[in-house]
């Protein structure tokens, strides 16, 4: 396996671990993303249950990120 897709697929489990551990993150950093989409930024704010989902989410993505980088170390 090349070196690109082990640092590719460690991005990955980066991005994974900040969506569970703090998805609000996340949200914040893809605000810029939305300004030509939306005039209120705090109305589009994910509700509690909204970042419960973005964690699991992110577990699953973490879980297959870690078996894939696992897979092409060996």
């Amino acid at each position: 396996m090349s070196v690109l897709t082990i640092v590719f697929l460690s991005l990955f489990v980066v991005m994974g671990l900040v969506q569970v551990i703090k998805p609000q993150w996340l949200w914040r950093m893809n605000r810029p993303l939305q300004a030509p989409f939306v005039k209120d930024y705090d109305a589009t704010e994910p509700s509690h249950a909204g970042y419960v989902m973005m964690r699991a989410t992110g577990v699953v993505m973490l879980a297959a990120a870690v078996t894939i980088l696992i897979v092409a170390i060996r």
